[in-house]
């Protein structure tokens, strides 16, 4: 009776142990599950990149300037993004980070014989929801279905949220003599020259004519986005769209 009485308080004991262990390792798994995607955001223009340590995987805090922030589908506009505006002529507004090298490029357009004309920049949210709506009507007029006009309009009007020009880094600049936005500025001289030159100002041209499966964005050859100027060089050099060079700098976003 006394040995069966002890094996019974030996398996219980045993039970709760397990237990306990099980309980510990559900807890840890809770306290890291920020670390299975490969990379957790730390604070805003810093991303956590897991490496591989002595001890296993440990978490590497790397900059990430704030001159480079994705936004896409896929990235929606941080919901703690500030930027301070600067008014430009004809209405128009651009992050105070781009305005000194715009106006050098500008500058150096004239100079070459162009007439750049900066027909949207910063667009406020409620300005978004316009135009992805009118773009999905225009759609919807064709016969298109609700569900196909939206998918149709959001290959080239960003759904609210997910466009750079909200950011106040994006802008769209063409010619005085040529503004419809449409595939015949990539035979202007001047959206000639703004390909071959913008990265010397810091801007990048943002959805380029091979890169739409990976922008979600179909080309267009007006659409400048400023990043800096070493990494606007970086990007031309490498022939890679923003997603892939930042995808290349932070593993994982």
């Amino acid at each position: 009776m006394y040995r069966k009485n002890r094996f019974k308080r030996w398996v219980l004991l045993s039970m709760g142990i397990l237990g306990l262990m099980l309980l510990a390792g559900i807890f840890s798994a809770l306290d890291h599950r920020g670390d299975y995607g490969g990379m957790e955001t730390a604070e805003p223009g810093w991303t956590r990149v897991l490496t591989e340590g002595a001890s296993g995987w440990e978490a590497e805090t790397k900059a990430l300037p704030e001159l480079l922030t994705l936004v896409n589908r896929e990235h929606p506009l941080p919901e703690d993004w500030e930027c301070e505006l600067v008014d430009m002529p004809y209405g128009q507004h651009v992050d105070r980070r781009v305005y000194e090298d715009l106006q050098e490029l500008l500058a150096d357009a004239r100079a070459e014989g162009f007439s750049p004309y900066i027909c949207s920049s910063y667009r406020s949210h409620e300005t978004q929801v316009r135009l992805y709506g009118e773009e999905i009507e225009k759609y919807r007029r064709r016969g298109y279905s609700k569900k196909e006009a939206e998918a149709e309009a959001g290959r080239w009007v960003a759904v609210p949220g997910t466009s750079e020009h909200e950011l106040g880094l994006a802008l769209d600049i063409v010619s005085m003599e040529n503004q419809n936005l449409d595939e015949s500025q990539m035979e202007t001289e001047f959206q000639k020259w703004m390909m071959e030159h913008c990265t010397e100002y810091g801007f990048i041209l943002r959805y380029p004519v091979d890169k739409g499966e990976i922008t979600g964005i179909g080309f267009e050859p007006w659409h400048y986005r400023y990043v800096g100027r070493e990494d606007a060089e970086k990007i031309k050099e490498s022939g890679l769209c923003l997603e892939e060079y930042v995808a290349q700098e932070i593993p994982g976003t």
